[in-house]
């Protein structure tokens, strides 16, 4: 994850900070809407191409907060067993 971060940050992160926080934010729900479409329609191709872009979108939105996003998943989720169910896999009925 370090090494994505800093290839996007190297990439984006200027231009990114000039634009209003809220255009970065629509850009990045808009590719989550994509990437829904491509699984609903089951477009493995597209698929791919919108994981990345919504991956990227998420880092370039940890880059302008200055937020270590390795760091913060591992922080919510540790190595290990599911915190809530302490099972692995997860058997905790969430649906």
């Amino acid at each position: 994850m370090e090494k994505l971060q800093q290839h996007i940050k190297e990439l984006y992160l200027e231009k990114d900070k000039k634009r209003p926080i809220q255009k970065n934010i629509l850009k990045f729900i808009e590719e989550i809407g994509e990437l829904a479409e491509a699984i609903i329609k089951q477009d493995k191709n597209n698929m791919e191409e919108e994981f990345a872009d919504v991956l990227a979108w998420l880092i370039s939105l940890a880059n302008i907060y200055d937020i270590d996003l390795e760091k913060a998943f591992y922080k919510k989720y540790p190595p290990g067993p599911c915190p809530k169910c302490k099972q692995k896999p997860c058997v905790c009925n969430d649906f």
